[in-house]
């Protein structure tokens, strides 16, 4: 079975909403790189990275 990649949100990985975990297995990364990536960049000064998350959230399908 041939499925072409598609970015969803995780259901089986997932801390808060899955949008990490989902974007991990898009990217072919471990989701602790994404995490954490996501973490650093929040704390550098880049606060709307959480305003990115909650669209991502709401826009981002989860998966089947």
């Amino acid at each position: 079975m041939n499925r072409s990649k598609q970015l969803a949100r995780t259901t089986h990985d997932k801390w808060i909403g899955g949008v990490c975990g989902g974007l991990a297995r898009y990217l072919g990364v471990d989701p602790t790189v994404v995490r954490l990536g996501f973490v650093v960049l929040t704390l550098l000064g880049l606060g709307s990275m959480i305003l990115v998350y909650l669209v991502a959230w709401l826009l981002m399908p989860a998966d089947a």
